[in-house]
């Protein structure tokens, strides 16, 4: 046979060898949807004498273009191709890129024709900033409040819509979108004159182009007549309609992915794109790559038992020749420590007697990046080697290297280098030149830097208003110091929050921001063990700690060290053996998708990435108790846990090493601290909505025993249990 279509089972070999006219290859997890695509791409070449020039493959990541690009090159040169590349480019490779670096190349070309020049620069975020935060000061406007981090959010999902500064106006309903709007031409303008494209514009700008000039789209189709599109389910409006004006003439396209494993819609992606592929493009064939070459059947079926939970997908149901295995795990801690403390002693029992132990075979997913503090804390306690990928460290991350850092001055002032990290954040109008003239003061002076701020009006270097800003600042400090008095180190972080204006300075409406306070409400979380002690002997010894954690944190990432990351970062990875940490509603999935089913929709698939990464063993965990976001929470167990088939489950609720066994369902008989009324009467039902006289409206999430499961609006109150022989519900 020949050497494309070696090793391939049936369904890879239909979707390999499919010639003219749309493919749909539904690829799931694990199922060598890469191998598809890039074998295809070969038997164009060598099977149909398709011309490397008349072939586009695009994917998301410029890893990901190389692996394809390298995959292609071995399929058609073999080994020539390690010792030959720049023989191999010369040949003329199809052209493989992202969806940014194709677009780049028509537009060096052609966007002339659109009022630039061909030279053009690419503003980076830093940039966009800049332009933005002066079109905001130039409208009178205060930064604090219209952040142009929140602006340029708005503007990208604007474009990755495919919506100009004009059709914005149209959907602008509130005083931001009405500010927005008011920026966005000004904005573009700006970029524009300096012969600039943002990030977005990159696509946006070439969809425009063929619109606009339908003889260049018809020489890029003449060139482009064979299209592959990696990781479909992920594209935005934008890469959506590009594609299809560049397929719109020959219909060769083929798109590979997996509506179960779509969860970027934060970022523009939508799932309808490949959910309506089939309407879009006539006589699509359409090949399902169920079989799986990474999991046991047990993960492939709890998998499979949970997501079909969701309306909006195409069915499938993956299979492996890996029969049977262990089941899964479903351990219930008594709080996020000792959830930890569970994941810790597992790994090292597995290990024991490990001449060289594989770290690296175990991964701890979680929602949030907030979540991985406490597992950092357990594992630097028991010396297990981990690091974190898409994310930095807890204690490294600038808003709470910020935080600290106001921290350490309160308690002692003359910490200069504390100090000299805080004073001009948020920004006080004090520059490097300001800040040298007070250090040099304190020099001749042989005072400390802080002083030497108490005395700014004896500095004649300084101008009145720069004094005044040094001025403002000490007594912000004085304050907090008097105020150490009175409050334990939680309470001081929260003072400082306020009083130093950095939570307006952080929560920017943005996706970020938000990521940004949680963390910061997760070293109040830290702080809060301290709240026993007396103020201000609270945050010396809660300082003192963090430092030490903070020392060790600077220790160098091995490659042999358990991985810790987010379910996002995840995806296209896998692990012998995986931990789910905090499964609990509100966390996992998050508070603000329980009251929309889309977005729930989402969440469960997120959960499908993440249980899917497992290859041997799969671990789900969730807390009696957990104080996050610096709250202590009784949340209900996560509802995709009842999702999985019981019978794939073996659930320990006794902690580490207990005997007793209890089913999934049995989460909830988990005890309340309520007097329950089995026989109530229940007036209404699960999806029902409701209003508390204290907690406002929310959604009834389960109802089990008397007892109603009720996620509220407010994401102050969050997830709550309540009886309802009690509380005061009443149906909306």
């Amino acid at each position: 046979m020949n050497k494309i279509l070696e090793n391939l089972n049936d369904k890879q070999l239909e979707a390999v060898t499919h010639f003219t006219g749309p493919l749909l290859v539904i690829a799931g997890a694990g199922s060598g949807k890469t191998r598809a695509l890039t074998h295809r791409i070969a038997y164009l070449i060598q099977e149909k004498a398709i011309s490397p020039w008349n072939i586009l493959a695009v994917t998301f990541t410029n890893k990901a273009a190389k692996e394809m690009k390298k995959r292609i090159a071995n399929l058609i040169m073999g080994d020539a191709a390690k010792h030959h590349e720049q023989t191999y480019e010369d040949r003329a490779l199809p052209t493989v890129g992202t969806f940014h670096s194709v677009c780049i190349r028509i537009l060096r070309k052609h966007i002339h024709l659109l009022g630039y020049e061909n030279v053009f620069v690419i503003y980076d975020d830093a940039d966009q900033q800049i332009v933005v935060k002066r079109i905001i000061e130039q409208m009178g406007l205060d930064v604090k409040k219209v952040t142009p981090r929140a602006v340029l959010s708005h503007i990208s999902n604007a474009k990755n819509q495919l919506l100009g500064p004009s059709n914005y106006m149209q959907y602008a309903n509130d005083y931001f979108s009405e500010k927005v709007a008011q920026i966005f031409p000004k904005y573009q303008r700006i970029l524009q004159q300096n012969n600039a494209l943002d990030f977005d514009d990159i696509i946006m700008k070439t969809v425009e182009l063929f619109q606009q000039f339908p003889e260049v789209l018809d020489s890029y189709q003449e060139k482009f007549k064979f299209i592959s599109v990696d990781e479909y389910q992920d594209t935005n409006k934008a890469q959506y309609i590009l594609i299809k004006l560049l397929a719109e003439k020959y219909q060769n396209v083929s798109v590979i992915g997996d509506a179960d494993q779509s969860i970027y819609s934060w970022r523009g992606a939508t799932i309808q794109n490949i959910l309506d592929f089939e309407k879009d493009y006539k006589d699509t064939k359409v090949v399902l790559l169920e079989q799986n070459y990474r999991s046991t059947q047990i993960i492939l079926d709890a998998s499979n038992t949970m997501i079909q939970k969701n309306e909006k997908r195409k069915e499938k149901r993956l299979w492996t020749d890996r029969e049977g295995g262990q089941k899964i795990k479903h351990w219930l801690a008594d709080n996020e420590r000792h959830e930890g403390e569970l994941v810790a002693h597992e790994i090292e029992k597995l290990l024991i007697g490990s001449e060289a132990p594989k770290y690296n075979d175990f991964v701890v997913l979680y929602r949030t990046n907030a979540q991985s503090r406490i597992f950092e804390e357990v594992f630097l306690r028991h010396g297990i080697p981990y690091r974190i990928i898409g994310g930095i460290r807890f204690y490294q991350r600038k808003e709470i290297k910020d935080i600290l850092a106001y921290l350490r001055v309160i308690q002692n002032p003359n910490d200069s280098v504390s100090l000299l990290r805080i004073v001009n954040v948020p920004a006080r109008k004090i520059g490097a030149k300001t800040l040298e003239a007070v250090h040099e003061f304190a020099m001749r002076n042989d005072i400390s830097l802080f002083k030497a701020m108490m005395l700014a009006n004896d500095i004649p270097e300084l101008s009145g208003s720069k004094s005044e800003e040094f001025l403002k600042f000490v007594e912000i400090i004085k304050e907090l110091q008097s105020l150490n008095t009175e409050f334990q180190a939680s309470g001081m972080i929260k003072q400082v929050l306020d009083k130093t204006g950095y939570k307006k300075f952080v929560d920017d409406n943005t996706v970020e921001g938000e990521a940004r306070l949680e963390n910061i409400a997760e070293l109040v979380s830290v702080a809060s063990k301290y709240d026993k002690l007396e103020p201000a002997s609270s945050l010396s010894v809660f300082l003192e700690e963090v430092s030490l954690i903070a020392d060790t944190d600077s220790m160098k990432d091995e490659d042999n060290a358990v991985t810790l990351m987010t379910v996002h970062s995840a995806k296209g990875l896998e692990f012998p053996y995986v931990f789910i940490a905090g499964l609990e509603e509100g966390i996992f999935p998050h508070n603000r998708s329980l009251l929309d089913r889309q977005e729930l929709e989402e969440e469960r698939r997120l959960m499908y990435v993440a249980m899917t990464r497992a290859m041997d063993s799969l671990y789900l965990l969730h807390a009696r108790e957990r104080t996050l976001y610096g709250e202590s929470r009784t949340n209900a167990p996560s509802q995709f846990l009842q999702d999985i088939d019981e019978t794939l489950v073996e659930a320990n609720f006794g902690g580490h090493g207990a005997k007793n066994r209890l089913s999934v369902q049995d989460i909830n008989n988990i005890p309340i601290p309520v007097e329950l009324d089995q026989g109530v009467d229940v007036p209404f039902g699960v999806g029902d909505k409701v209003s508390h006289n204290v907690f406002g409206r929310g959604i009834v999430i389960n109802i089990t025993g008397g007892v109603a499961t009720i996620a509220f609006e407010d994401s102050k109150v969050g997830v709550k249990k309540l009886a309802l022989s009690v509380a005061p519900l009443r149906k909306v």
